[in-house]
């Protein structure tokens, strides 16, 4: 049996790369190491490996069909292919681990399929990570991938034993035998369930389960699974959850308040990128970085407990656009057959005679914005080939401050009634902004700074607004399209991360103050087009925040799980566990089958789009 000794050496090759990529993990975010116990790293190594050994599997069918075919023609150079084979293999793993490193610091989430709808766009995709320790990372990588190469080099002499040069019935029944166990690791065993990713979550600490994930099985089945129509999220049949969701919005008749002066006003949206809620001194976050935000609210409408309803631009769009909610896992956007079945704000506002337009200085394409703006019909759209080489200074495209100027002149030549929505990316990563108010050189202070830059723009624009002949009958809706984890490095489910500014203003706006309700980007079409007496029944899931019977609630979601916001409080779940995440003392856990019918619903929705 020494001759087969190779199989054993091969699979165990593999499951010793994935522990130390799990070690690799671990040091790399040691800041959240920390907070874990000792038994919860072990058992980050103890659940884990079920799904290490099912990857090492997987890797092992080809050599070991190699294997088969050497012990039938002796001659065949099965060596050097497996060479060649697991050599490519280290380094394609390796980097994915080292890229995975910092992408989970910017997401909060293992790497998934997610990535490669942003390979279609490669500056914006290059814009994303140029802030990130690139000399640290690609270090890491050659160290990573050239210490397992010549690992493999050591272990490889053991591989194909040198006796083996007679055929041998023995040796190919043994081989044909192997190649089929195989199967029991791949599956994860022999129980009735084959494995998937609830297997290794073990803890109500997202970082722990998170770590224990073997990195490439997650890729390969999220790239698998990504098309699912299935609904993966069961909490209840679908007809109890389809009038749970149902009684949040069926309140009763509209008890609404009127904010605007005049009848058909103009509609300008504009779409803050990363403007989080902790920047935000009248919301409670830190003075003086959006003062002119601040001013604008204190003489608009500001409602004080909105959140974003996912985590990335395009998810914000969505949200904002259609007043639909986003998926935990897959992006409605990413399926252009699907949301040419959304509605879209400036779909009845057209209807109603307003001309609609949408304003961006980066390019359209990334994410499938483009598709979702042409789908949903705008009159036209302005990206960075609008405007002049030499101001696309930014690695996104444009910075605010001329895509402002622009957006303003285009303004004045429309012919009103008009919808108009312009979106800033100043302010996200690399945060290389025109303007030096917090000089210090940490990221947080950059992204302050990059926000400190955006906000400038924006209160000369709003000021360069009010004195124009359009400004007295336009209403002007400030809303972000997410949060940000900075400042305080929020974990991906904190609500703290999705609270985002919302506010109203504009000439056309009557009376200013604060609402409370608890809300939600998707709200805003309801709200608007309430105000314009349009009716506006196919966002149905959108609320009037200014209906005084409306139901106090915001819904979020974030890679496999969401959060649930009430008068109570807040608690947030797993989706894979099933399990809270996260709870205030004061909610009310009775609310919770909301949220779960909710994040339940709403996928049965997307899934027939």
């Amino acid at each position: 049996m020494k001759k087969y000794k190779g199989y054993l050496l091969y699979f165990l090759f593999w499951i010793l790369f994935f522990a130390v990529a799990k070690i690799l993990f671990l040091l790399y975010h040691y800041p959240l190491t920390k907070t874990l116990s000792t038994s919860e790293i072990w058992n980050v190594f103890y659940y884990g490996a079920r799904m290490d050994a099912s990857f090492a599997a997987y890797l092992c069918i080809f050599p070991f069909v190699l294997f088969l075919l050497k012990t039938v023609f002796v001659k065949f150079p099965a060596n050097t292919i497996i060479k060649i084979y697991t050599i490519s293999l280290i380094i394609i793993i390796s980097f994915l681990c080292a890229a995975d490193l910092e992408l989970y610091t910017a997401w909060g989430f293992r790497m998934d399929a997610t990535p490669l709808q942003y390979f279609k766009s490669p500056k914006e995709m290059g814009a994303t990570i140029s802030s990130s320790p690139a000399f640290l990372l690609l270090s890491i990588f050659v160290i990573f991938a050239a210490l397992f190469i010549f690992i493999f080099q050591k272990v490889f002499n053991q591989w194909i034993d040198k006796k083996l040069n007679h055929f041998h019935l023995l040796d190919l029944g043994f081989s044909i035998f192997l190649i089929a166990f195989l199967f029991v690791p791949i599956r994860g065993g022999i129980q009735k369930i084959p494995m998937n990713i609830s297997d290794v979550y073990f803890s109500p600490k997202l970082f722990a389960n998170h770590a224990a994930i073997n990195l490439p099985w997650n890729v390969m089945f999220s790239i698998l699974n990504q098309n699912s129509e299935e609904n993966p999220f069961d909490y209840y049949p679908i007809e109890e959850s389809k009038e749970l969701v149902n009684s949040l919005y069926n309140t009763g008749p509209s008890k609404s308040r009127s904010i605007l002066n005049t009848e058909k006003p103009n509609v300008i949206i504009i779409i803050l990128e990363s403007f989080t809620a902790k920047l935000v001194g009248s919301l409670g976050g830190e003075k003086g970085v959006t003062p002119r935000l601040d001013s604008i609210a204190a003489d608009g409408l500001s409602f004080t407990n909105i959140y974003a309803a996912g985590d990335r631009s395009e998810k914000g769009q969505i949200a904002i656009l259609s007043g639909y909610p986003n998926q935990a896992i897959n992006s409605i956007i990413k399926t252009p057959t699907k949301t040419r079945n959304l509605p879209a704000i400036n779909q009845p506002l057209e209807q109603d005679g307003y001309g609609t337009s949408y304003t961006y200085g980066g390019e359209l394409e990334f994410a499938n914005i483009k598709s979702f703006l042409i789908n949903a019909g705008f009159d036209s759209l302005t990206d960075k080939y609008s405007f002049p080489v030499a101001q696309r200074t930014t690695s996104w495209g444009v910075h605010d401050q001329y895509v402002f100027d622009y957006f303003s002149k285009e303004l004045s030549k429309k012919k009103s009634p008009f919808f108009a929505t312009v979106f800033s990316l100043s302010s996200h990563e690399p945060y290389d902004v025109p303007l030096k108010h917090f000089t210090k050189k940490d990221e947080v202070s950059q992204f302050e700074n990059s926000v400190y830059y955006a906000d400038s723009v924006l209160g000369d624009f709003i000021d360069k607004s009010k004195l124009t002949d359009w400004w007295k009958n336009t209403l002007i809706i400030l809303v972000a399209d997410h949060g940000h984890p900075f400042p305080g490095y929020d974990a991906s489910d904190k609500p703290s991360k999705f609270h985002i500014p919302l506010i109203f203003t504009g000439g056309a706006l009557k009376g200013k103050g604060k609402i409370d309700i608890i809300g939600s980007q998707t709200d805003i079409a309801a709200t608007l087009l309430n105000q314009l007496h349009i009716p506006h029944s196919q966002f149905k899931w959108s609320k009037n925040l200014l209906d005084s019977n409306a139901k106090s609630f915001a819904f979020y979601s974030f890679n496999n799980g969401f959060g649930w916001v009430t008068p109570s409080g807040v608690a947030t779940v797993n989706n894979v566990s099933k399990e809270i995440i996260n709870i205030d003392p004061s909610f009310d856990t009775s609310n919770l089958k909301f949220g779960k019918a909710y994040m339940q619903y709403s996928y049965d929705d997307y899934l027939k789009r």
